[in-house]
């Protein structure tokens, strides 16, 4: 086992933040089920997305589990009023028209980094998609890292942690395995949800934004 293994997650090391993470789930009657692998790096996909209310429920998810996350959001949401709270949260803004580069930067930053979690939403958008957005899988194959499936089902109030996949490299395989997790009853909009694994799975595509 190599000394980076024995790194945990990178924490907020916020203790108030915990709390009132905690409160606000339990206020919301939301609960956690399972856990997210004590490992320094990694990336994590988040789906269903096809509300905004998924933004604050992962959000005091994070405080609840005192963790640092970063993520991607569109360039716009940056220039309003809350972008500097978007940034404090660790969120990142991308173009949509203009996403080249981004996987092969933030696949060298996470590799260059000691701790680095990525959280990324696949869809792209809260509307309905016929395809996943494979920056996420690209990232994670390029640094070197496991991809951990998170999801936010609505139906159960419950915000779900599956185990570590690492990419083969194949694809179309790994997001069948992955995207057969998640289904439409979970999402907080059921019709905004397309289940069943990309058309194209092979186009490289962007990042996807949350």
């Amino acid at each position: 086992m190599s000394s980076s293994t024995l790194v945990g997650a990178p924490r907020r090391g916020r203790p108030w933040l915990q709390m009132i993470g905690r409160a606000t789930l339990r206020l919301w009657r939301w609960r956690i089920d399972g856990s997210l692998p004590e490992l320094p790096k990694f990336v994590i996909v988040v789906a269903p997305h096809t509300s905004n209310w998924d933004f604050p429920v992962g959000v005091f998810a994070m405080f609840a589990l005192d963790l640092r996350i970063h993520w991607f959001g569109k360039d716009t949401l940056f220039h309003g009023p809350f972008g500097w709270l978007l940034r404090a949260l660790d969120g990142r803004p991308v173009r949509r028209d203009a996403p080249e580069g981004v996987v092969a930067e933030m696949a060298g930053i996470v590799r260059a980094e000691r701790q680095f979690l990525l959280a990324l939403a696949p869809e792209g958008t809260r509307k309905p998609v016929q395809q996943w957005r494979t920056g996420f899988y690209h990232i994670a194959h390029a640094a070197g890292v496991p991809i951990v499936p998170v999801w936010f089902d609505w139906s159960r109030h419950e915000i779900g942690i599956g185990s570590p996949m690492w990419t083969t490299g194949d694809v179309r395989s790994d997001l069948a395995r992955l995207q057969s997790l998640y289904r439409a009853d979970m999402a907080r909009n059921p019709g905004g949800f397309v289940e069943g694994p990309s058309r194209d799975p092979q186009m490289a595509g962007s990042a996807a934004t949350c």
